[in-house]
């Protein structure tokens, strides 16, 4: 537990509730790759003379952000009446694993939530905020809304759409080949894009390629880093070859909407797309990519005969040119990350 003065604890300005809200967001990035199928969620308690109470999610079954806050002020002593709870999702308001964090807020005496997003999910849907309203609570509701939306992104589209929000994840060189004329590919990227990509693989729930990258790469797809993490759902467009190493994994057919409402129905709140040109070019061609990722070296593979990034045929004229808008650039070692998302309204 952190003890900090943020001010005026009991009028909260703008700037103060911003703070405390990137707080609870950076609660909620600590947890991410442990808490699926609930979304990742980070929470902090501040009470009337400035002492900070932090939460984030707990593995499923465990408690949410708020009952862990809640849990930790009570185990020392902290008073929590009057205090403000900021929370960057919508508290829950229904019986699931546990019992409803604005029933536990309101039982506390908190007498202000910030919340950074609604919750779309069904059983909650404004009713968490329903009811601390209706017990009296001051309830705010949109601080950082953009940023805390942008965090939650997997678990939100998820629940408005019953598919898991994907990501196609590409390697490439400058001039946007992915293996050279024989096939070889490794390492295009360094050692730092590597490991920020099993890092990705960590965050997602599942990671998909097709029965083409399995015969011939071989891959293992699970993820290796120095800090360890949970392997992914591994998913094989088509059937996987017998004694390949992406086995036990979960083999699919069919179109690709009825893959991602199989995913979905499962729980599968993000899958990364790993495959390669073809599985590449079939999402993105179906506009069913919502985030693409892209590490780029910093070399040239020269002439027409490598690899692309995308098979098959593109955009006729340019004025059918895919665009959509770079999230993030970032160097890595001595590559660049590109993240993109579709168009607003594609939706996978």
């Amino acid at each position: 537990m952190a003890r900090r003065q943020v001010g005026d604890a009991e009028v909260m300005g703008r700037d103060d509730d911003e703070r405390a809200m990137r707080r609870a967001m950076s609660l909620a990035a600590a947890v991410r790759s442990r808490t699926s199928p609930n979304p990742w969620v980070g929470c902090v308690l501040v009470t009337a003379d400035g002492i900070e109470v932090e939460g984030g999610t707990e593995p499923p079954g465990g408690d949410h952000a708020e009952a862990q806050a809640l849990r930790r002020a009570r185990a020392a002593g902290v008073d929590l009446r009057g205090s403000v709870a900021y929370v960057t999702l919508e508290p829950c308001s229904h019986h699931g694993r546990t019992p409803p964090c604005a029933d536990a807020l309101v039982d506390a005496r908190v007498g202000r939530v910030v919340v950074g997003a609604l919750d779309p999910d069904p059983s909650v849907s404004g009713r968490g905020v329903e009811r601390l309203r209706q017990a009296g609570v001051e309830v705010a509701v949109g601080v950082l809304a953009d940023a805390v939306e942008r965090q939650l992104a997997p678990y939100l589209h998820h629940r408005r759409t019953g598919r898991p929000w994907v990501t196609l994840k590409l390697a490439a060189t400058l001039d946007g080949r992915t293996a050279a004329a024989d096939g070889s590919s490794r390492w295009i990227t360094g050692d730092a894009a590597r490991a920020d990509a099993h890092r990705e693989r960590a965050e997602h729930d599942a990671v998909l390629v097709g029965a083409g990258t399995v015969r011939a790469d071989d891959p293992e797809l699970t993820v290796r880093t120095a800090g360890g993490g949970p392997d992914p759902l591994r998913v094989v467009l088509g059937t996987a070859p017998p004694g390949a190493r992406v086995h036990p994994c979960l083999e699919l057919s069919g179109n690709l909407g009825e893959v991602l409402d199989r995913l979905g129905d499962k729980g599968v709140l993000s899958v990364l797309v790993e495959g390669g040109a073809t599985v590449a070019q079939t999402f993105h061609a179906a506009g069913l990519v919502n985030r693409y990722l892209l590490y780029l070296a910093p070399a040239l593979l020269g002439g027409d005969d490598g690899h692309p990034l995308f098979a098959g045929a593109g955009a006729p004229t340019i004025a059918d040119l895919w665009r959509g808008r770079f999230a993030s650039v970032e160097r890595l070692g001595d590559d660049l990350r590109l993240e993109l998302l579709a168009p607003t309204g594609q939706q996978a």
